[in-house]
């Protein structure tokens, strides 16, 4: 059992609005959301006022699109005000000089955008709205223009593989202070890509990839995301090469946390207060609105579980680097409808499995 710990790095999903509707993602968000209204900003400082009796986390002002509430700014200046460090994640077409400014009197610090393409055609499919690659590469500008530290974030499915190593070439040219490559967790309208899914084949080829262009790159920081089995190909590559290899933590990470850490170290606080796991886990381990966070993140029984290694199953459950990995709890629970089964999209055998005889 992993000890509890409080909580590094909490996404909050204030809005489910949003004026793109891309394929993968994870609330199905679109502009008119009726069934899951934005809540008021009273209950926003409420909810910042739970978080930091307990705790002091990074907290990321998520959705659908952040920027689509007029409120967003006042809720990131108070939990700034508050202690915390607040960022924003954004697909980045709704930014402009105003918004940059208000983005800095607010205290937020960092800011996270949307590339999922080299050009045009290839983001502006992922994202289903013309026009969303030239919002995105005009939100990088503005950011630099204005002194704002900005990382991307880049997700990846068949339709856009074979656009990886242009886009990450990319984001280092935009000047970005990190980039995360991201494979699909299905979940959202993601489940309806499932046939688009990145094959665990290739999955490991990418991995091995990054490793190699992570060893190299010196101005950006460059991390894997909701791809634990990585850390497991960091030792391996390591003992293959007799070197130590080091990792750079960046200021917006969760603390240089091995693995997958959803309920261990993160969580999501969703639109209607359900505390999830992590951004992915479309499952709730409690609701802010009934109970305080301290409560849900300490005694709730489905994070006490993930935290437990002992209960997975399958090939992770046995296998030699669960303490480094843990396998993707998130996408075991949409592929398998049970997070505490095996890893679907890894490759290892466990060396128990194969010495079994």
């Amino acid at each position: 059992m992993i000890a509890n710990v409080e909580p590094r790095w909490i996404a909050w999903e204030i809005t489910r609005r949003c004026n793109l509707k891309c394929i993968h993602c994870r609330s199905s968000s679109e502009m008119v959301v009726s069934k899951h209204p934005d809540f008021p900003t009273e209950e926003a400082f409420r909810v910042i006022d739970d978080i930091t009796s307990y705790a002091k986390p990074v907290i990321v002002l998520s959705g659908g699109e952040p920027l689509l509430r007029k409120d967003v700014f006042d809720i990131a200046k108070y939990g700034t005000e508050k202690g915390l460090r607040m960022c924003l994640a954004t697909n980045g077409t709704l930014v402009t000089d105003e918004i940059c400014e208000k983005i800095k009197a607010s205290g937020i610090r960092i800011v996270s955008l949307s590339l999922d393409g080299s050009s045009e055609v290839v983001h502006d499919d992922f994202r289903n709205q013309k026009g969303a690659f030239s919002g995105t590469i005009n939100a990088a500008r503005l950011f630099k223009k204005h002194g704002i530290e900005f990382i991307i974030n880049s997700s990846f499915t068949k339709r856009n593989q074979g656009d990886i190593q242009k886009v990450y070439k990319l984001a280092k040219e935009l000047g970005a202070t990190a980039w995360y490559m991201f494979m699909i967790v299905p979940t959202g309208r993601g489940k309806e890509i499932m046939n688009e899914l990145i094959s665990k084949e290739d999955y490991e080829e990418l991995l091995e990839w990054h490793y190699q262009m992570e060893k190299g790159e010196k101005d950006m920081l460059v991390r894997p995301t909701c791809a634990p089995h990585y850390y497991r190909i960091v030792l391996q590559k390591s003992k293959e090469e007799k070197e130590k290899f080091e990792r750079r933590t960046l200021k917006f990470s969760t603390g240089g946390a091995k693995g997958c850490i959803a309920g261990q170290l993160i969580s999501l606080i969703d639109v209607d207060g359900n505390v999830l796991p992590c951004s992915y886990f479309p499952k709730s381990a409690g609701n802010i609105r009934q109970k305080t966070f301290k409560e849900i993140w300490e005694d709730s029984e489905l994070l006490k579980e993930l935290r437990d290694f002992k209960k997975y199953k399958g090939r992770c459950g046995l296998c030699e680097y669960i303490n480094v990995c843990g396998g993707c709890r998130a996408r075991a629970y949409s592929v398998y409808g049970d997070y505490l089964e095996e890893e679907p999209f890894c490759e290892y055998i466990p060396y128990k499995l194969r010495n079994e005889k």
